[in-house]
């Protein structure tokens, strides 16, 4: 009977999620006209009316509390406008200093409050950066030239805005270079703060029995928009990330809305924000009560085979709940199987949009197939709908759809995750 009742779910997932329909959307979301989805532009409106035509489509209702598919809220810009920044009485070169803050200005000279600190080589940037943002004080970093790359990078992406719920008067200022002996500092900072609107796309099935009890399907529909042109491309297309996850959200949508059996009401949220910061997933979390979230599927990049092999993905955070051997029973008789998070040094559980749920104690985990360790189109140019394998797409969103069924009919509760302790 088990073996009949998974044949005809697998008939129905392969019936149901067509590959024709998973290239039609995932094409017209990372298509040039869309222009990479930036957040605050124009382009991201696009893609949001199209996932909203979509869910029309489908037949989904609004979440509760929104009066259409959009969950609106706003967030300050604070963009830089002037930094100036001398050491030993001497002006750093404008490419070699910049600050990382809400704040309007920052006007500093030798000041108590500011902590100078060295970032050394052979320090992990990464992880000295994090703790700097944590640290809510005035900081002057003064940055080895190894890290030339990384401050490079980060500057570049400050210089278009930090967004924020708050403005401060703290702030960060990064100098690269050697500056051994220093003896006095100056800091010249002022920005530019505007109030933008952003919008979730959020869609559901109301639950048959247990409607108060919610399973999440998400994935994050903003990429980085135009960036500097490559080969005359300048469209960061953002194919795989995270088109790839958008388009399963939109077709397990269609999927469960034609099933028509679930017993928990499922939710469909398409995330603005995460490449600046995670903020559609972060609102989000304010919308509904962790408490009654059972599980969130989010899905980020599952555009190609992962390390593991075809028919396979990986599951973050893993070992924090009991979230993956629940779907792998489920596909127990099928070729898939889903695997620990093969990348523990990337941070990834709390890098994507689970993290705002997961921090809560919800099991809100991310499903993924990319190689991120040695993805070079990872966040380029180059991320586009030629580079991704359409039946691994396919593959991966049935056997979401047939992994997750025992958590939509209500027989399985995953268990909570360990809630983020600060």
């Amino acid at each position: 009977m088990l073996a009949l009742a998974l044949n005809s779910f697998a008939q129905d997932v392969n019936k149901l999620i067509q590959q024709s329909d998973v290239e039609r959307v995932i094409k017209t979301l990372a298509s040039d006209d869309m222009r990479g989805r930036a957040t605050f532009t124009p382009d991201i409106d696009r893609a949001a009316q199209f996932i909203e035509s979509e869910y029309k489509q489908i037949g989904l209702k609004p979440f509760p509390g929104d009066e259409g598919f959009r969950q609106n809220f706003s967030m300050t810009r604070v963009t830089p406008v002037k930094t100036l920044v001398e050491i030993n009485g001497k002006l750093i070169p404008a490419d070699s200093a910049f600050a990382s803050s809400t704040a309007t200005t920052l006007n500093w000279s030798n000041n108590a409050d500011v902590q100078v600190v060295k970032l050394a080589a052979g320090k992990d940037f990464r992880t000295e950066y994090r703790s700097y943002r944590s640290s809510g004080k005035n900081m002057l970093i003064l940055v080895d030239p190894a890290f030339t790359a990384f401050f490079n990078r980060i500057r570049d992406a400050i210089s278009k805005g930090a967004v924020s719920n708050n403005l401060s008067d703290k702030g960060l200022v990064f100098v690269l270079g050697n500056h051994d002996n220093l003896k006095s500092f100056a800091v010249n900072y002022t920005a530019k703060a505007e109030q933008l609107p952003l919008f979730n796309v959020a869609g559901i099935i109301p639950g048959k029995t247990k409607p108060n009890e919610y399973v999440v399907f998400s994935g994050h529909y903003d990429h980085l928009g135009i960036l500097k042109p490559v080969k005359g491309d300048s469209i960061a297309n953002g194919a795989d990330d995270d088109a790839s996850g958008t388009t399963a959200v939109i077709e397990l949508a269609r999927y469960f809305k034609n099933l028509h059996n679930n017993v928990r009401t499922l939710v469909f949220v398409a995330f603005t924000a995460e490449e600046i910061g995670e903020y559609g997933s972060q609102h989000f979390a304010t919308t509904i009560d962790p408490d009654k979230v059972t599980a969130m599927f989010n899905i980020e990049m599952i555009g190609k085979a992962s390390k593991f092999g075809e028919n396979s993905a990986f599951i973050t955070g893993f070992e924090r709940s009991d979230f993956g051997p629940i779907l792998q029973k489920n596909l127990e008789g099928t070729p898939f199987k889903f695997y620990p998070d093969p990348y523990p040094d990337q941070d990834l559980f709390y890098r994507s949009d689970n993290a705002s749920l997961a921090a809560v104690g919800v099991p809100a985990h991310t499903i993924s197939t990319d190689q991120i360790d040695i993805d070079k189109l990872y966040h380029t140019v180059k991320d586009e709908v030629s580079t991704l394998d359409m039946s691994n797409i396919t593959a991966t969103i049935r056997a979401i759809a047939l992994s997750s069924q025992t958590i939509i009919s209500g027989k399985d509760t995953p268990k909570r995750v360990p809630k983020l302790q600060h």
